[in-house]
């Protein structure tokens, strides 16, 4: 059974960083795109980045490129987002997802399990 647990979210001020953790189990990650994605209240799911877990190969939302890493520690089976110069807009719910294709996506439909979210909020 595939599972996928996030960590690492919290209440932080503008400015400052976090990483997440996804801690995966259940299967082998090697053949399968890991993503992160956000959701505010009552709106859509939407792309922060994705890698696929073999290559390591990256592909991020505009609104994060620069300034946010998608990286993974195979040792360790968990998938990271380090964001960096964090504000207000970025107060959303964070949920790591997983596809078993060696192809990113960056709709969430595309992907087959993800985890319970981990909240952050980025205080002014």
């Amino acid at each position: 059974q595939v599972q996928l647990v996030e960590s690492g979210g919290g209440l932080v001020q503008a400015g400052d960083s976090l990483r997440l953790s996804c801690a995966t189990s259940g299967r082998t990650f090697s053949g399968y795109a890991m993503a992160w994605f956000r959701q505010a209240l009552g709106k859509e799911r939407e792309f922060v980045a994705a890698s696929t877990w073999s290559s390591g190969s990256t592909s991020y939302a505009d609104s994060v490129r620069g300034r946010s890493t998608i990286s993974r520690d195979g040792a360790k089976n968990t998938v990271y987002l380090q964001m960096n110069s964090l504000n207000p807009e970025h107060t959303d719910v964070y949920y790591c997802e997983a596809r078993p294709l060696q192809h990113k996506a960056t709709m969430h439909h595309l992907y087959a399990y993800w985890g319970q979210g981990t909240q952050v909020t980025v205080s002014s």
